[in-house]
């Protein structure tokens, strides 16, 4: 099929796509990568009347650090991420992540902005944001403001960001000592969404004990999810395969897996289950031998 008609801009500046969207609003959407729009369009899923390529925005695609944070530019491709140095050393759960996502030809385009921006459940990065507590950076002529991960994604598809605003950097903290982390998901075949996945970063005292935790699954519920609860109950204990397992049975209690054609709610509660005690051992052990991924 091909896509219903559309104004094309290129925009070459920040300031220039800010300009374009507030003119157009809810009818114009941002190309970035272009890997989840275009397909939409050409099934006439998604009916934009404009286009506005940011590609030509070098300033958007970067990746800095300092002794805290690591901000990554919207327009940074997934491949670029995958093979940047500073990343696996500051941002090891991102590096773990990016090699499950569809597949390589994809990130080579995939940006980072446009996946979050697109705000699919199913997809690896929204939950590792979540994971690992990022801000995201958003714009528009009218100014600039922070908003949460656990803010972020609004629905299915759906996020905070409002008809004039642009997602142009996502800020995420550098873990402190003695914090492991740990990406698995299970799909039916490299490069399938997954049918369940979780993003686990675990923070552990001399004691062996849990000083902090967080939880984040994909593919469970209409939105990327947090297990608030069983995080909690790892705290201020000792980490063991008990915990583990107890923290495993929790979380399968605080998604809201959907099931599809490959997996029913409850076969996606078990996969988390057994995800999240198999992540949780990953992260601790990493933990204790002061490693990340």
């Amino acid at each position: 099929m091909k896509p219903a008609p559309f104004k094309y801009f290129a925009a070459e500046s920040i300031d220039a796509a800010l300009q374009l969207k507030a003119e157009y609003g809810e009818d114009a959407k941002f190309l970035a990568g272009g890997q989840s729009l275009m397909p939409a369009m050409a099934f006439r899923l998604a009916l934009p009347e404009v286009l506005i390529d940011i590609n030509p925005i070098a300033a958007l695609a970067y990746v800095t650090t300092t002794v805290t944070t690591t901000r990554i530019g919207a327009l940074t491709r997934y491949r670029s991420l995958e093979r940047h140095a500073e990343i696996a050393r500051s941002q090891p759960l991102m590096t773990a992540a990016l090699p499950h996502i569809a597949h390589v030809q994809i990130r080579n385009r995939t940006t980072i902005g446009g996946n979050l921006a697109h705000a699919d459940p199913a997809s690896e990065m929204p939950a590792v944001m979540l994971a690992l507590d990022a801000r995201m950076q958003v714009r528009s002529q009218a100014g600039q403001r922070v908003v949460a991960a656990q803010a972020f994604f609004a629905g299915t598809l759906s996020t905070a960001l409002l008809p004039t605003e642009m997602l142009i950097e996502v800020e995420v903290p550098i873990a402190s000592a003695r914090t492991g982390v740990a990406f698995l998901e299970l799909a039916r075949r490299p490069g399938d969404f997954a049918m369940m996945g979780v993003a686990v970063t675990v923070q552990i005292d001399e004691d062996d004990r849990c000083i902090a935790a967080r939880m984040a699954y994909c593919n469970a519920g209409d939105v990327p999810l947090l297990a608030i609860k069983a995080a909690q109950s790892l705290i201020g204990e000792r980490v063991s395969d008990a915990r583990m397992r107890d923290a495993g049975v929790l979380a399968q209690t605080e998604i809201r897996p959907l099931g599809n054609v490959h997996a029913t709610p409850a076969y996606q509660r078990h996969l988390a289950g057994v995800l999240t005690r198999r992540a949780l051992a990953i992260a601790c052990e990493r933990a204790r031998a002061g490693e990340h991924a």
